[in-house]
């Protein structure tokens, strides 16, 4: 689906058809003749589509002629998080920069792309780009502080319950979690170095503009701020996962411990049991009324002794 826009008397507008300064946006449903269409239209490499169509894609940019290429990975909530046991992942959106439009592409929906279609980005202007494309860095970091915080959050919960009763269904859980921030670290890896790059080749023209020169500083800051938290949320989950992979462990080790514990203190009676059950006369014991008694008595008194030196040794 391929949709026009322009910003009219102050508010974003769907066009019919490309006019000047407009932004092309282009998302699913499309086909492979579409954008080979709109490529051969706007006379853009067919590639600088497609590549913007990878989820495997990290963040880059690219130059051809005049038509600059940027590709910049988003977080996007997983909904079938189930079947890949991970509650986000990345994906990419292109940025195709010409000289009288801008063209977007992605293969999903995102809230990123969703804020300026509902008019929710200040002084968005599609004719600008350089601020258009500045105002899609910045959304996009404070896009992965927002999950970074959620998955913090949703963390949290998990620890307390974990320290009621650990079972198979919060371990997934964790793991889950754990997916999570390995994509989120490698894309903002990816993304600081790509601000990196444009900053240094000046890939975007800001010299000369003080404005947009201090966002973009500001964006760059705040990209290394989230790559730094996403690294220390990463550090304390795997150590949290460390910590309860030891607890299980000691648990079952404490579980076999007593089991083996119990089953010497029940094998004496068993013992005494089979030796004086033997069909053979044992200092003619057969004949005293009192020895199954006494037997049976002695037994357990010994019992109860292991029972008591297991506890004094804290075996218990």
């Amino acid at each position: 689906m391929i949709k026009y826009y322009s910003k009219i008397d102050g508010k974003l507008r769907e066009l019919e058809k490309p006019d000047l300064q407009c932004w092309i946006h282009i998302t699913p449903p499309f086909s492979h003749e579409e954008l080979e269409e709109i490529a051969n239209e706007f006379e853009v490499p067919l590639d600088f589509f497609t590549d913007s169509l990878d989820i495997d894609e990290r963040s880059r940019y690219d130059r051809e002629d005049d038509i600059r290429h940027i590709i910049l990975n988003t977080p996007l909530l997983n909904h079938n998080h189930s079947d890949t046991n991970t509650y986000y992942v990345t994906v990419p959106i292109g940025i195709i920069l010409l000289p009288d439009h801008v063209i977007t592409i992605t293969a999903f929906e995102n809230t990123i792309v969703d804020n300026f279609l509902k008019n929710k980005v200040k002084n968005f202007d599609p004719s600008d780009e350089k601020l258009f494309v500045l105002q899609l860095l910045e959304l996009n970091v404070y896009a992965f502080l927002n999950c970074l915080k959620k998955l913090n959050l949703q963390r949290n919960i998990i620890e307390k319950e974990l320290l009621i009763s650990t079972k198979n269904e919060q371990i997934i859980e964790l793991l889950k979690i754990e997916k999570s921030l390995v994509f989120f670290v490698n894309a903002l890896s990816a993304t600081e170095l790509l601000n990196m790059k444009i900053k240094r080749s000046d890939f975007l023209q800001l010299n000369g503009d003080e404005d947009k020169t201090d966002l973009f500083e500001d964006i760059i800051i705040d990209a290394s701020q989230a790559l730094q938290m996403a690294n220390i949320y990463a550090n304390i989950h795997n150590s949290t996962m460390e910590t309860y992979g030891s607890i299980i462990a000691n648990n079952v080790n404490a579980v076999m411990q007593r089991l083996t514990l119990v089953t010497i203190i029940i094998a004496v009676p068993t013992l005494v049991a089979s030796i004086f059950g033997m069909n053979v006369d044992l200092y003619g014991l057969d004949k005293n009324p009192y020895a199954l008694p006494a037997i049976l008595a002695g037994s357990f008194v010994f019992a109860i002794f292991l029972s008591w030196f297991f506890r004094k040794k804290r075996l218990f």
